[in-house]
């Protein structure tokens, strides 16, 4: 009997075929309709098959697209935020019963999926309630506006979990299943675990609340996400390398676990806050960081609305405890880490950086002060730069 958290749901999710159903699959694929995935698509068709997406067997239905955009949980009850649909052109949607053969963004073929159902994307209901506009600056709710007006659902088998196999920038010795990720916390004896999502490399503020959270459970997972970004953010390999920087010299290995979490961002704030919790509680984790901003964008978020929704919803069934951290910075006057809950507001007191400043510096091959980013984290952004590799 495990010691760790329960997936979501009750049940460890696994698509992925074995090596004859995949030989037989690939045998097949040719006589179906062909669906190219896009990038995110691609991301979500993984998180499907490995069971990070627990429950979900496949492209969510009607009625659970609805549930989630009203009422932010499944059909069955089950907390959920955002969707997680397969959209195609209008006059392209295969025929009720048929397979359809999946390709990834590369050209490989990652899985097939039986069509159960067909219904209409209704686009204006998923970008105001998943995102709260419809305004086409949003990232993510222009994605949305651009994908297909029809959904197409049904269980999917998964023949390659990888959107790019053999891409170097794809983390194949890191990209660790939730499956994984619970056998190793078990072998290091973890009960709970707390985990970090990030889609940038870690600075100060960010050190500080992780290590905040680890004094309080077993393990840290510090689970950066790689899937598709929008273009200006820092490119995956970057973070990876940055990350590393950072945990090899700062961090306890005994007490640290770093591997990658294969999702697509969706800029979503809140909601997808609550949707980086229930992956990584499929993960194995009993804890996750909830900073300030989480997941946001623009201005279309409030800077706690990521924490604030936590309150909407039953927490019991969300399992997974969100830790709610207040803005943090480093103080002159007190000479460390310290946040607006732990040490009162002095004017001018906190050294705080715009994210405009740092990529300035950092482009002008200059280092943010030593109290913004470690000086090895620095020098690997300020190399990347140097390079014109650091962004998407």
């Amino acid at each position: 009997m495990s010691n760790l958290i329960q997936p979501h749901g009750g049940k460890l999710v696994n698509c992925l075929v074995d090596e004859a159903r995949a030989k037989a699959l690939t045998a097949e694929a040719g006589s179906m309709t062909r669906i190219d995935l896009s990038a995110k698509q691609s991301c979500d068709l993984e998180l499907i098959a490995n069971g990070g997406y627990s429950p979900l067997t496949g492209f969510m239905g009607e009625a659970d697209f609805q549930s989630v955009c009203k009422e932010m949980k499944l059909a069955s009850g089950d907390v959920w935020s955002i969707p997680v649909l397969l959209s195609v052109d209008k006059g392209s949607a295969p025929a009720l019963g048929s397979k359809v053969a999946l390709f990834a963004p590369n050209g490989t073929l990652q899985g097939v999926m039986e069509v159960k159902e067909e219904f209409v994307h209704d686009k204006a209901l998923e970008c105001t309630s998943v995102f709260r506009t419809d305004d086409d600056a949003h990232p993510g709710a222009a994605q949305v506006k651009a994908e297909g007006d029809v959904c197409i659902s049904g269980p999917v088998e998964v023949l390659t979990l990888c959107v790019d196999p053999d891409g170097d920038e794809a983390f194949l010795d890191r990209r660790l299943t939730p499956a994984q990720t619970r056998e190793a916390f078990e072998k290091k004896g973890w009960k709970t675990v707390v985990a970090f999502q990030t889609r940038n490399p870690i600075h100060r503020a960010h050190e500080y609340v992780i290590k905040c959270a680890q004094e309080i459970t077993d393990g840290l997972l510090i689970h950066p996400l790689v899937g598709e970004t929008k273009k200006g953010d820092i490119r995956a390999d970057v973070r990876m390398k940055a990350i590393d920087a950072l945990t090899e010299k700062y961090f306890n290995s005994a007490a640290t676990m770093v591997t990658v979490l294969p999702a697509a961002m969706r800029y979503a704030g809140p909601r997808e806050a609550i949707h980086h919790a229930i992956m990584r509680k499929n993960y194995g984790c009993s804890h996750f960081i909830v900073g300030r901003d989480h997941a946001g964008v623009g201005k279309y978020y409030g800077t706690y609305d990521a924490q604030h929704i936590f309150d909407e919803i039953d927490l019991d069934n969300l399992g997974i405890i969100p830790l709610k951290f207040e803005h943090s910075g480093w103080s002159k006057t007190y000479g460390g880490m310290v946040s607006f809950k732990s040490f009162p507001k002095i004017e001018g007191d906190i050294v705080f950086l715009s994210g405009t400043k740092v990529r300035e510096m950092l482009e002008g091959g200059e280092r943010p002060p030593a109290e913004f980013s470690r000086p090895e984290v620095a020098d690997v952004l300020i190399g990347a730069a140097k390079e014109g590799k650091l962004f998407v």
